[in-house]
């Protein structure tokens, strides 16, 4: 098992990781974890444990895993927003097939207020897109 380790372990936590040295080379074989750093994945600082220095080895490993991590909560992200496409695709049919007069008073306006908010934000944002890009992209579509 001591083999199949990785040398670093991230325990996920709000906006990044506390980083752990896996070390299985000790007398008793046993797993020990030493925290060596803390990072934040939103200002990409990475904060050494005490005054420990890292080593390059550490600092590459380390960045590597925050470029993956970005990543993957990015993708995340956008799955959920097309889930909430769906959800909204579900709610649609829910309102026309099954939905009950005391339903429909007790949802209406919260759905109503989020959906107009949301359109505000999208036509602006598309707006911001297109004046980006020019007149060359009013003519492809």
């Amino acid at each position: 098992m001591a083999g199949d380790l990785p040398e670093y372990y991230f325990r996920i936590r709000d906006n990044g990781a506390a980083v752990f040295r896996v070390d299985t080379e000790n007398r008793q074989r046993r797993i020990e974890m030493e925290q060596i750093a803390v990072v934040n994945v939103k200002n990409g600082e990475i904060k050494p444990q005490g005054d420990r220095k890292l080593t390059p080895a550490d600092l590459r490993e380390i960045e590597a895993w925050m470029a993956k991590r970005i990543a993957t909560l990015a993708a995340r992200d956008v799955d959920d927003i097309l889930r909430t496409v769906d959800h909204l695709n579900l709610t649609t049919q829910w309102v026309q097939a099954k939905a009950t007069e005391a339903q429909l008073e007790e949802v209406t306006d919260a759905l109503l207020l989020a959906m107009h908010d949301l359109r505000t934000v999208l036509v602006r944002k598309k707006a911001e897109r297109m004046m980006k890009a020019g007149p060359e992209a009013d003519t492809e579509t």
